[in-house]
């Protein structure tokens, strides 16, 4: 079976699974094969009642003596089972999973797997996973894979579908030469596959993962820099004036620039005017003040009879730079003409839309992926500003040559990668740091605290609400795992909602829901309609809202310190005091260790730097970073050594070899020329 087969090819994927397995992005053998797993699970030799103890992670057999209980309220099913052994009780409890009773019945043996907690003489389990002996003898002390889910699609039907697939597969040609895999010890292709998703060893575990993360850095720089070698330096055809006016704007600011910022400005405006097209990323820590860069730099390019654009990550990010700069222009008494364009927008409101692009060659156009996906005709476009989820590559360049435009490109990132990874990953780019946060911020006030910690925590956020601010409350889930002990926003909202006061206005928000569902929560959030805002990680690059003080982040040592840092950078916005309390869930010291980095400094940077040192190769469950580059797994902090050997490597490569046309490179070649065709993007190799 090829990579390129359908996935419906496999055994035991039906219609109805296809579709399912298509919402999560697989549509071939290759996409599920690389649908890596984002954890694993050792499970442990199955335990008596009376063995076990609090905080433990567990595998307890239960004999079961009375059918389980199930209790119906208005928002869910809640489905329990009690026992007990000589003196110990034992309760386990499910949320919203009815059908869980049917495995249940009285004269039953079972094997429930979860985290354990003692109340008095009691212990108690939720959501734990379900076993019989039979199954779990098979798992007992083996490691699992435990993958992400969508509704609908089981860990064990994806455990069971990619074996399918691995056992249906030839083997894969292997791209990378074998003097590479020699020189830094890497795994052969085939076995990495393997092991990846079903390890013998945490030994041989390490291993795939090691080769698999260098093919993910190999590729997307070989990729990039071939890229760039294809292009011609494009010489600028605008010719910028003086910056009178733009020094006039600054003026009427009712704050002072900051240093940093000076500075990027005065890198950005410099581009502009030299002989090339900018591609210039500007790098600023969360809170930095990059939004008033990219609205200067617009500013000026429609002064000099041009058209910019900024495309924003969501809808309701780009309205607000619409009212942000809207109000700036009125602050600096001058009318502009400032045009939104997003895809939710009626046909009507698009047409209106495009109508004034064509109409103003000096628009300050604000938008989504809307604006390169919709049928745009620009005039006189000098100036693209993206953030780093959306940076541009050759298609996006191509798009907007393809309507006579040869922009400017301006990237903004608020991840803090330290500046020598930065250079590698941005190699065709020219890099401003913004390393200052204005001084009227108040730093943010942060604890680590654990479970204990709970009740106050509450009563804290009860405080903070009375006082007429909001709360962000961060969980890893969107909904119950199987076999994935973490907190999830589908039902600590329910509980949220009974611990605190009825007045409390409380609503979640998570990646699966519709995009206009999405908008419409973080519009209401942003009006204050909704006090506490449960939330995955989708609000880590989200709205201004300058009257939420506190943020509250379950499960903190399941994230990576760079995404703990930014969506700490979604509170501290306003005049008030702002907190950050981190909940631990973990006993590990080195959980502890990392996160005391964050609680001690503010400063992304210093942070970024501090992860890099204390982190080994070997420290991936749990921790992924967020950012610009999405790699599937593939860490720029944990493997920033293998990030500098592939960049190495690549750079060895193309001084030997540019177009790679040596014998030993016939695989690589094959290899870079299927990712070009991929992409729909022509390369001469």
């Amino acid at each position: 079976m090829e990579l390129t087969a359908p996935i419906r090819e496999v055994k035991g994927v039906g219609e109805k699974t296809e579709g399912l397995l298509q919402n999560m992005g697989v549509y071939t053998v290759g996409d599920i094969l690389l649908h890596f797993p984002r954890d694993y699970v050792k499970y442990p030799r199955a335990s008596e009642i009376n063995e076990l103890y609090d905080g433990m992670t567990a595998a307890v057999i239960i004999r079961i003596t009375k059918p389980a209980v199930m209790r119906r309220t208005r928002a869910m099913t809640i489905t329990v089972l009690k026992c007990e052994s000589k003196d110990t009780g034992f309760e386990a409890i499910w949320f919203r999973l009815p059908y869980i009773a049917n495995g249940l019945k009285k004269g039953k043996t079972v094997i429930l797997y979860g985290k354990v907690t003692k109340k008095n003489a009691t212990f108690h389990m939720e959501q734990p996973a379900l076993f019989s002996p039979e199954d779990y003898g098979v798992i007992e002390e083996t490691m699992q894979p435990v993958y992400g889910l969508t509704r609908g699609v089981t860990n064990k039907f994806l455990i069971r579908t990619i074996r399918n697939a691995l056992n249906s597969c030839d083997s894969f040609f292997d791209y990378l030469p074998i003097d590479i895999r020699e020189k830094y010890e890497l795994a052969e292709y085939n076995y990495a596959l393997d092991q990846i998703h079903f390890p013998d060893s945490m030994e041989t575990l390490t291993w795939a993962r090691r080769r698999l993360v260098f093919d993910e850095f190999f590729l997307f720089l070989m990729t990039m820099q071939l890229q760039k070698n294809g292009e011609e330096k494009q010489l600028n055809p605008y010719h910028f004036g003086p910056t009178d006016k733009l020094d006039e704007y600054i003026g009427k600011l009712p704050y002072r620039l900051t240093a940093a910022q000076q500075r990027t400005l005065s890198e950005v405006i410099s581009d502009m005017k030299g002989e090339v097209l900018m591609q210039r990323l500007v790098q600023g820590d969360v809170g930095s003040g990059k939004t008033i860069i990219a609205f200067l730099a617009m500013l000026y390019t429609s002064d000099n009879g041009c058209q910019s654009a900024i495309m924003a990550p969501t809808e309701v990010l780009a309205k607000q730079h619409e009212q942000s700069f809207l109000e700036l222009c009125e602050r600096f008494g001058i009318e502009k003409t400032i045009v939104l364009l997003t895809g939710s927008m009626t046909a009507k409101q698009k047409r209106e839309a495009r109508a004034q692009i064509a109409a103003h060659p000096d628009a300050l156009i604000i938008g989504t992926h809307a604006l390169i996906q919709e049928a745009v005709e620009y005039e006189h476009l000098a100036l693209v500003i993206t953030d780093e989820q959306h940076r541009f590559g050759v298609r996006q360049r191509e798009t907007f040559a393809g309507k006579g435009q040869t922009p400017h490109i301006l990237v903004m990132s608020a991840t803090p990668i330290p500046r020598t990874l930065a250079i590698i990953l941005y190699g065709d780019m020219a890099i401003s740091v913004m390393d200052e946060v204005p001084a009227t911020r108040l730093p943010i006030k942060n604890c680590v605290v654990g479970e204990s910690y709970r009740p106050k925590a509450n009563a804290f956020l009860e405080k903070e609400i009375a006082a007429g601010h909001q709360v962000y409350i961060i969980c890893p889930l969107v909904e119950a795992s199987e076999n994935y002990d973490a907190t999830n926003v589908t039902d600590y909202t329910e509980q949220l909602k009974a611990s605190l006061s009825p007045e409390v206005h409380i609503a979640c928000l998570h990646g699966k829901m519709k995009a206009s569902e999405k908008n419409q929560i973080m519009e209401d959030f942003k009006d204050h309609r909704i006090d506490v805002l449960v939330s995955t990680t989708v609000i880590e690059v989200g709205v201004n809202v300058p009257n939420a003080t506190v943020m509250m982040i379950e499960n903190a040592d399941r994230f990576g310190l760079a995404q703990l840092h930014q969506l700490r950078g979604r509170v501290g916005r306003g005049s008030a005091q702002s907190y950050c309390i981190m909940m631990n869930a973990s006993d590990s010291d080195r959980a502890k260790e990392r996160l005391e980095i964050l609680n001690k400094s503010n400063d992304g940077f210093f942070i970024a730097s501090e992860d890099l040192k204390l982190r080994g190769p070997g420290d991936f469950f749990g921790i992924r970073q967020s950012g610009d580059m999405s790699f599937l797994i593939a860490d720029i902090y944990t493997d920033a050594k293998v990030l500098q050997n592939a960049s190495d490597e690549v750079k060895r490569i193309l001084a030997e070899d540019p177009g790679l046309e040596l014998e030993k490179h016939e695989n690589l070649r094959i290899k870079m020329k299927e990712i070009f065709e991929k992409r729909d993007v022509t390369l001469s190799l």
